[in-house]
C-alpha cells in the first residue's frame, strides 16, 4: 500500500490557470497526496445526470463524484499534459486518490492529466494552458520568428544584389579579365 502524504503537504495558491494546488513539503513518487471527494451521483437518476459543472469526476459509466464541495481541495489540481501526479480511481469503493508519479519538490504545482474527454470538451476550445503546452507554443513562436527573420534577410540580400547589378545611367558594366569595362548602352529618359 502506498504511503499517504503527511498532513498539509499541499496548499491552494495562485497558478497561471487560476487557482492550483502546490506542494509545501517534498512528496515522494508513489505517495497518495489527496483524496478527490464529494457527493456520489448516479447517472440513472435523471436529476443527478443533468448536473453540469467542471468538477465532476467520472468513476465509471454509472457513478460520478461531484467535486464542487468547498472542502474538496483536490478540485484545485490543474490539468497538465506532462503531469507529476495521476488519479487512482477505485470505482468499487467509489473513491479517487491523487498519487505522485514522480518526486514533487516544495513549491511545485501538483497536476494530472484530465483525460481526452475532458480535454476535448473544455480545454481544447480555449487551448491548453499547462506549462508543457505553453513552452511548446513559445518554442513554435520563436521558431516562426526565426524563420520570418531568415526570409526577410534573404529577400534583403537579394535586393542588395539586384541593386548592385543594376546598370548605371546609360552604361552597362561588364567584367573582362577582372576589370570593369564600360559598354555603351541606351540612355534612358
Amino acid at each position: 500500500m502506498p504511503a499517504i502524504a503527511s498532513n498539509k503537504s499541499y496548499r491552494v495558491g495562485r497558478s497561471k490557470t487560476g487557482l492550483g494546488l502546490f506542494a509545501t513539503k517534498p512528496i515522494k513518487k508513489g505517495t497518495r497526496i489527496i483524496r478527490y471527494f464529494g457527493p456520489i451521483l448516479d447517472s440513472r437518476i435523471p436529476a443527478q445526470d443533468e448536473i453540469e459543472n467542471k468538477y465532476l469526476f467520472e468513476l465509471n459509466g454509472r457513478w460520478t463524484i461531484d467535486g464542487s464541495v468547498r472542502k474538496n481541495l483536490a478540485r484545485y489540481i490543474n490539468h497538465s499534459c506532462r503531469p507529476n501526479a495521476e488519479s487512482d480511481v477505485r470505482p468499487r469503493e467509489r473513491k479517487v486518490f491523487i498519487r505522485a508519479i514522480r518526486n514533487i519538490e516544495p513549491g511545485d504545482e501538483i497536476n494530472y492529466d484530465y483525460g481526452t474527454d475532458y480535454f476535448k470538451a473544455y480545454l481544447k476550445p480555449i487551448g491548453c494552458k499547462c506549462v508543457s503546452c505553453e513552452n511548446k507554443r513559445k518554442k513554435l513562436r520563436a521558431e516562426a520568428r526565426a524563420d520570418r527573420a531568415k526570409v526577410k534577410a534573404r529577400t534583403e540580400r537579394k535586393a542588395q544584389k539586384a541593386g548592385a547589378k543594376a546598370p548605371g545611367k546609360g552604361t552597362k558594366k561588364k567584367k573582362l579579365n577582372g576589370h570593369a569595362v564600360a559598354k555603351p548602352g541606351r540612355a534612358r529618359a
